[in-house]
């Protein structure tokens, strides 16, 4: 009867209509199983492919900057040089050659070179060769304006770009006296050896130049320092680049940072800040000796409360929310300085860019009779 309920129906009724029931839900349940299944295995194929590309990536890269590889010796490589947009190699390109805004950069996963323009276009890639030769043909063709008697290098931090100093550079480019750019690194996937050689190879390019001065943003003036160090240990202690002039450093971590070394075993912090972060960590100590105190002035910007308390509950002392006070001292500097800014912005801030003119000009950040040296060992 139309009407009938399941427990009023006869026992077989009961038992076809549940047995319909488990059906659909096996069929609705297999269904679901079968579609997963296929989820997964697309993504296996992704991660192999992923693996793959990451493998194959050097391999490529040895066959670019080897003509023999690639060619028989007595024909010439083939490449498409054709003028392409870049994104300005933020993260995992290193700066080899600055002049201006023009760079030739290196590939930190494939280790192939690119040229790129002001605008971040690439004009030549490749060997570094072949990059430094179609530079010299554009300088040669096109007016590209002389560097100054005197520069200022700027270096970003750990995990940032250079974008994150371009309103300092742009504050600093001021004073016509200097031609000022950044300098970039691929601060998480490098060493601060392999930085500090790069910044080695920027300078020995830089033409015409009589004077260089630095201002460095955080893990940038540990660069500073391990490139000092290399030139004093090169020279066997007779000293550094004769063109050395003074240096600023923005919450540097002189002395390590104990909040890296708090989340040394985090994945997270392994995997964004990668082996530049672990050198706070499990390789500081063998870090250590490859850093020199600048065997010129250079003058230390803290951040901090102006009470003395800290902001970070992780940090004892006095901090900037990342580094603390005590963490950026360092014995021999000419002049040193506590403003109320955090880490991550202490370049933006306009006291901070005053004082940083100032001491590359004169030697101290707010006066002569208000600078506070920090006496050496």
């Amino acid at each position: 009867m139309a009407g009938k309920s399941i427990c009023e129906q006869p026992v077989e009724d009961a038992w076809e209509t549940e047995n319909d029931t488990s059906h659909a839900q096996l069929t609705k349940e297999s269904t679901v199983l079968m579609h997963s299944q296929r989820r997964s295995r697309w993504l296996i194929l992704l991660t192999h492919g992923i693996l793959f590309l990451a493998l194959m990536l050097p391999a490529t890269a040895d066959v670019l900057d080897d003509p023999d590889k690639s060619v028989p010796p007595d024909e010439p490589p083939m490449r498409l040089n054709i003028p392409t947009w870049t994104f300005g190699g933020k993260q995992f390109w290193t700066d080899e050659l600055i002049h201006s805004q023009w760079r030739i950069q290196r590939n930190v996963l494939s280790g192939h070179y690119r040229l790129i323009d002001p605008t971040n276009m690439r004009r030549a890639w490749g060997p570094w060769e072949t990059c430094l030769q179609a530079w010299t043909k554009l300088k040669q063709e096109t007016e590209i304006a002389p560097l100054r008697k005197k520069v200022i290098v700027v270096l970003h931090g750990l995990g940032r770009t250079r974008s994150s100093m371009k309103a300092l550079a742009e504050y600093l480019a001021r004073d016509e006296d200097y031609s000022v750019f950044s300098f970039s690194y691929a601060s998480t996937r490098s060493t601060l050896a392999d930085d500090a050689k790069s910044l080695a190879h920027v300078l020995s390019h830089l033409e015409g130049v009589e004077e260089i001065n630095f201002v460095a943003h955080s893990m940038g003036n540990l660069v500073v320092r391990h490139l000092l160090g290399d030139q004093l240990a090169a020279a066997r202690g007779l000293g550094v680049d004769h063109r050395l002039g003074r240096i600023v450093m923005l919450a540097p971590p002189n002395n390590g940072a104990a909040l890296a070394r708090r989340f040394q075993y985090n994945p997270v912090f392994r995997l964004f800040f990668g082996s530049g972060g672990q050198q706070f960590t499990t390789k500081w100590d063998e870090l250590q000796k490859h850093l020199i105190t600048p065997p010129c002035q250079f003058g230390i910007i803290a951040g901090g409360a102006k009470e003395g308390k800290g902001r970070n509950p992780l940090l004892d002392g006095n901090d900037d929310m990342v580094v603390t006070v005590q963490e950026t001292r360092l014995p021999g500097a000419h002049d040193f300085v506590i403003v109320p800014a955090a880490h991550t912005f202490i370049m933006d801030d306009e006291t901070v860019q005053q004082y940083t003119l100032r001491f590359l000009q004169h030697g101290y950040f707010i006066s002569p009779e208000r600078r506070q040296a920090i006496e050496g060992k």
